[in-house]
């Protein structure tokens, strides 16, 4: 007797490939037809692959086999990010089929020319989570958008404790309301964005009133196909907190460099402007670099001492992150 399609698993390997250019993080995506939608729209996806039992010995080795047969990158630095294995994740399961797991991992690289057999691109990262770039201050997004929608989805709750809980979601979340902003807190932010149907991956989408139709975008920041845009959440709030224990910024930044484009590296992923003075005071006494000698001489202005990474600080500190 064939065995039923519902009642079987198909493995599915997904990378969230992050690159820091100049002072924008990026990923690599690859496009995605929306099998969601009636239409033949293409979204942006990350690079992935089905689990190749047979050939692939390893779960790692499998994902580093479709990065470079998608995109013709060959990844340094991989780590297992999250298991994904929501019912009904995918199409292909609510029409039938296997349910689909995806096992993400987290890549970080420095950019460079792709090639492979899909159309792969580099895309800023807050293209995608447009309230997570506090660089300049509070988003403008945040304050026109985000919290406004979140307003009317708080007011239709239908009693009061249930409006309460949720403003109270909401300022934690978002820091508004008397409480601070926390840049790791990524996903729980996409995941109440999603949950109050405001973003485009949203099952059950909240019309905004009359008066905010024409402002409101039908999505905040670009959609993603499936929920990979809830991996690059999740890719985004991982690294921001493991830059602070973790030397992996260094995975980004050439085998030299300034102390400002190190500086500049931070900010990108960590979605902040930092003083300048006591980043710099924080990198040298947790002795993470050191000086080659050399200067670089293109920075627009007086040359710049180059620096490399001390490989030595992995023995001699438990935690050598990058202070924030």
């Amino acid at each position: 007797m064939a065995a039923d399609p519902a009642d079987q698993i198909t493995v599915v390997l997904n990378a969230v490939i992050v690159a820091v250019t100049g002072e924008s993080p990026r990923i690599l995506t690859i496009r995605s037809v929306d099998q969601s939608a009636e239409t033949d729209q293409r979204l942006a996806a990350l690079p992935s692959g089905p689990l190749r039992a047979e050939k692939d010995r390893t779960l790692e080795r499998g994902v580093r086999g479709w990065v470079s047969e998608q995109t013709g990158l060959d990844l340094g630095y991989v780590e297992q990010l999250y298991t994904f294995g929501d019912r009904h994740r995918d199409p292909v399961e609510r029409r039938g089929g296997p349910r689909v797991m995806s096992v993400a991992y987290l890549a970080l690289v420095r950019e460079s020319l792709i090639s492979g057999t899909r159309r792969a691109e580099w895309v800023d990262c807050y293209s995608f989570l447009p309230w997570e770039d506090w660089r300049e201050g509070p988003p403008r997004v945040i304050q026109r958008e985000v919290i406004p929608l979140l307003e009317e989805w708080i007011d239709s709750a239908g009693d009061r404790l249930s409006r309460r809980n949720r403003r109270d979601r909401v300022a934690i979340t978002f820091g508004i309301d008397g409480s601070e902003w926390d840049g790791e807190r990524v996903l729980e932010r996409y995941e109440l964005l999603y949950e109050a149907g405001l973003v485009g991956e949203s099952p059950h989408r909240l019309v905004p009133t009359k008066e905010r139709q024409t402002s409101a975008a039908d999505d905040l920041g670009c959609r993603m196909a499936l929920d990979h845009r809830r991996m690059l959440a999740t890719a985004l709030g991982r690294l921001r907190g493991k830059i602070k224990y973790r030397p992996v910024v260094f995975e980004l930044l050439a085998p030299t460099f300034t102390l400002f484009q190190l500086q500049r590296v931070v900010e990108a992923l960590a979605g902040i402007e930092l003083h300048k003075q006591n980043f710099r005071r924080l990198v040298e006494r947790g002795g993470l670099v050191e000086g080659t000698g050399g200067l670089d001489t293109h920075t627009g202005g007086r040359p710049a001492e180059l620096f490399r990474f001390r490989k030595e600080v992995l023995r001699e500190h438990r935690a050598p992150g990058v202070g924030i």
